[in-house]
């Protein structure tokens, strides 16, 4: 093939998640409730973290950050894939696939990065309770934040930066319902095979990586806490746990929702 004289694709085409009508619209309907429900969760957590001052502490602050992360990275996707339920044709342009691609993988590396987060901010509340405060200041946070952000941005720039240059003259047809860089790549009208191995090297090295140091530090607060298993660290152990299941049903964050609606909606007794 004669890559010089190929054009570029314009659009891709997803198969999406079903052919069928009425299974799209039942999956439609599932699907919204879950994005609507996920969407009103963690607004609810942002706003009542903002808006309430008992909760400005490094745990409440970095639970924010990762509630915005999820709204944005829900909101990547779910829209489009919404949408692509109630047409027969579901295509997407060009440029908007790796717009897609490249918001979808910084969002990602940011959950990834801001759950790592969360892990080292439970380890100092374990292992140096006394310092916690001190070491976990707002500074601290702030700056571990947009780490955060600079790290999610840097691994999906690198992952667009190795695919855009590629050639796509050929197939646009997507077996999937969005669209994500193995996918992409296999439509690349040329050998991928190293490029494939540079990727898979990369994200797998990444992953590797934090998941040994999230292994460390659960292993050194279990240590931790079988020496030692006063109330104040089983307390901090039990935040340890997915962070809107966690925020729902802790008592802070329980108290400061019915304060929020005390002042949203005032109560009309006199």
């Amino acid at each position: 093939m004669e890559l010089g004289n190929c054009s570029r694709v314009k659009e891709f085409v997803f198969l999406g998640l079903t052919q069928n009508q009425e299974l799209s619209l039942v999956l439609f309907l599932f699907l919204l409730l879950v994005y609507v429900t996920t969407l009103l969760g963690n607004l609810l957590i942002m706003v009542t973290v903002t808006c309430d001052s008992r909760l400005h502490t490094p745990m409440y602050f970095l639970l924010r950050n990762l509630s915005i992360a999820d709204i944005c990275f829900s909101s990547i996707t779910a829209p489009k894939v919404l949408v692509d339920l109630l047409r027969q044709r579901k295509t997407i342009s060009f440029n908007g696939c790796f717009a897609q691609m490249f918001f979808f993988h910084l969002i990602g590396g940011v959950d990834v990065f801001s759950l790592s987060l969360m892990a080292l901010d439970r380890y100092v509340a374990i292992s140096k309770p006394l310092h916690y405060v001190t070491i976990m200041n707002r500074g601290c946070c702030v700056g571990l934040i947009v780490a955060s952000w600079v790290g999610g941005f840097v691994h999906s720039i690198v992952q667009i930066s190795l695919l855009l240059p590629l050639p796509f003259c050929g197939p646009n047809v997507l077996d999937t319902f969005y669209c994500d860089v193995p996918q992409v790549l296999k439509l690349a009208c040329t050998d991928i095979f190293m490029l494939e191995l540079l990727m898979i090297s990369n994200n797998g090295l990444l992953t590797t990586l934090w998941f040994l140091l999230l292994l460390v530090s659960y292993t050194v607060i279990l240590l931790l806490l079988r020496s030692q298993a006063g109330e104040g660290r089983r307390k901090a152990i039990s935040t340890c746990t997915a962070h809107l299941i966690y925020t729902l049903r802790n008592q802070e964050m329980k108290s400061a929702m019915r304060r929020l609606k005390g002042r949203l909606v005032p109560s009309d007794r006199v």
